[in-house]
């Protein structure tokens, strides 16, 4: 069999990283954007509610076993499998503004819930366990900035429309053929994903020598999730970090008229990039400090941000409740009583990005190891999940919306005190007690017993040292 030399370029984890960031971008991105276009859950949020509360309950079931699929598969596949979901949803969406079918919008979520476990599963794996240990909070970035530059484009997109127009009454059907090409393309971009065993760092390390686990491996390494008190603490932290999605998009939904529903889902998409950046870069990654230090210094910007962003927003939200604005004019951007509401939806998405990237930098800092990270990132998305299932199914009911603010902000604020003593146990460095193999030793070994290593172009980038 021949093996084709890659570049050492498209070997390096933050080319990789990229990559996934572009199939989540093309796939989940355009899902996002497409749902502000004014189909399924723009026109219909009670539909939405159900339809987001089937697909969020079988993503928590799949959660729990995509980490293991991913590891017996590789990411390569698993990401692949992913994305399907979302074209047949965005289809539902076309579907149904045409046809009125809510079936298959209800339908559609449900399938989307399990190939979004197995995609989130592969991404979180790639993003945490690939990169150095001093590059973790950056690769979040690029990542997240690269996703969440998706929904920003389509909510550019349906700003334009809505302005244009007054109103997105109809989609046009072009509209959504470009939708799915694109999501297509993601889904083509996903088989370009590197096998951990085929991805060197910048000091010359492979991520791993196994391209993929064994199954009785998976069912050992699941089980201990359970025992780790350290996946327990964080519980409450996955399960309240998408639980405020369905408040916000409730408020936004009932409160703003077309046009500006449009642009404030344009603010929400550039605060979570400027977020995800700020965070990435300027604090977890800070090269002077020591590991734990940076830990710290991030979890004290998030509980900052979440005291503010969210008081802000209780002082508005005891001004309405669900019965007294039935009857009243929605809001326009242009009205005077819009001033400060765009802001705080900015801010709403820059507090959640930094809560998302505190959340996968922690679990990265207790292991480098890839299928452990996957068994992680499946955990955090399942109980990630359940708390959406749940919060869409309490806004389904028509919920009061003082009593989801307090739901979701009371959520995070427990969260916080025991991510704190998972923080106290993060070490300087993991590589002391994982083994740590060259791509050098590799060739060497190979040479002494004369074989061939089995994928010889891999090269070295550089050597910078393993200090983190």
């Amino acid at each position: 069999m021949v093996n084709f030399a890659l570049p050492s370029w498209y070997t390096t984890p933050m080319a990789q990283i990229v990559l996934v960031g572009i199939t989540c971008f093309a796939t989940v991105g355009m899902f996002s954007a497409v749902s502000n276009l004014g189909a399924g859950g723009i026109d219909d949020v009670r539909l939405s509610d159900i339809s987001n509360s089937i697909l969020y309950g079988l993503f928590a079931v799949t959660g729990l076993v995509s980490g293991g699929i991913n590891n017996l598969i590789g990411p390569q596949l698993t990401l692949a499998i992913g994305t399907t979901g979302y074209a047949l949803y965005v289809g539902s969406l076309w579907c149904y503004q045409t046809q009125h079918a809510g079936w298959f919008v209800i339908l559609a979520g449900a399938l989307l819930g399990i190939s979004a476990a197995l995609l989130w599963s592969a991404q979180g794996s790639i993003m945490m366990s690939y990169p150095l240990e001093k590059d973790k909070g950056k690769a979040f970035a690029v990542f997240w900035a690269i996703f969440q530059f998706g929904s920003f484009i389509g909510s550019i997109i349906a700003l334009a429309i809505n302005i244009k127009s007054g109103g997105l009454s109809a989609v046009a059907t072009s509209t959504y053929i470009a939708f799915l090409v694109i999501i297509f393309v993601g889904i083509a971009s996903a088989f370009l994903i590197l096998p951990p065993n085929r991805v060197v760092r910048p000091d010359g390390t492979i991520v791993t020598l196994e391209a993929a686990s064994k199954p009785h491996e998976e069912v050992i390494g699941m089980l201990s999730l359970f025992k780790d008190w350290r996946i327990l603490a964080l519980a409450p932290m996955f399960f309240a970090s998408n639980y405020f999605y369905a408040y916000q998009g409730a408020v936004n939904a009932n409160l703003f008229d077309g046009p500006t529903r449009a642009l404030n889902a344009t603010l929400e998409g550039a605060g979570a990039i400027v977020g995800a950046l700020l965070i990435g870069y300027g604090v977890l990654d800070l090269p002077f400090l020591a590991r734990r230090t940076r830990g710290y210094l991030g979890l004290a910007v998030v509980v900052t941000l979440t005291v503010i962003v969210w008081s802000v927003a209780l002082s508005w939200q005891v001004t309405f409740t669900r019965e007294s604005i039935k009857d009243i004019k929605r809001i326009n951007y242009h009205d005077s009583n819009y001033k400060g509401k765009g802001a705080l939806y900015f801010f709403f998405y820059f507090a959640d990005a930094t809560y998302q990237a505190l959340a996968y930098w922690i679990m990265s800092a207790l292991t480098n190891d890839p299928f452990k990270l996957a068994r992680y990132a499946g955990i955090y998305k399942a109980l990630q999940s359940a708390g959406s299932a749940g919060s869409f199914g309490m806004d389904a009911v028509y919920t009061p919306f003082l009593n989801e603010h307090l739901a979701s902000w009371t959520m995070m604020l427990v969260s916080f005190p025991l991510a704190f003593l998972v923080i106290r146990t993060i070490k300087e460095t993991n590589y002391d007690d994982e083994k740590v193999v060259y791509v050098d030793d590799v060739k060497q070994e190979h040479a002494e017993h004369g074989t061939a290593p089995e994928h010889d172009s891999i090269e070295k980038a550089s050597v910078e040292g393993a200090t983190a």
